[in-house]
């Protein structure tokens, strides 16, 4: 059964490009690791909620934009694994490779789809 992780993370808009630059690398090493998808999605249309909201979520400032992105895994060992040799490729050390936003700020999980459409 696929395995879903999903982040959500605000970015400067001014680093856009630098994020795009940095999305595509490690999207990269995802794939090469095993996932199947890695969808980014920069904020077009984030309301702000009364009680809740993707701004909130993450402290997004006025200068910031919500992202919303999901990497698809064919199943959670294979996800476990690539996740694994991930953190442990020298390209994905924010030494290396600073992180173009607050990776504080950024919140994640690892989801298993329970219904899933299609056309």
């Amino acid at each position: 059964m696929a395995y879903i992780d999903g982040f959500v993370l605000a970015v400067p808009t001014a680093n856009k490009d630098e994020f795009l630059a940095h999305a595509r690398m490690g999207d990269a090493i995802c794939i090469k690791h095993g996932a199947l998808r890695v969808v980014e999605c920069w904020g077009d249309d984030v309301p702000h909620g009364k009680q809740t909201d993707f701004h909130r979520a993450v402290e997004a400032k006025e200068d910031e934009a919500v992202l919303f992105s999901w990497i698809e895994w064919p199943d959670k060992a294979t996800r476990d694994a690539g996740m694994q040799k991930m953190m442990e490729d020298p390209q994905m050390n924010p030494e290396n490779n600073p992180m173009p936003f607050d990776g504080k700020r950024m919140i994640y999980g690892g989801f298993v789809p329970v219904v899933e459409l299609k056309q």
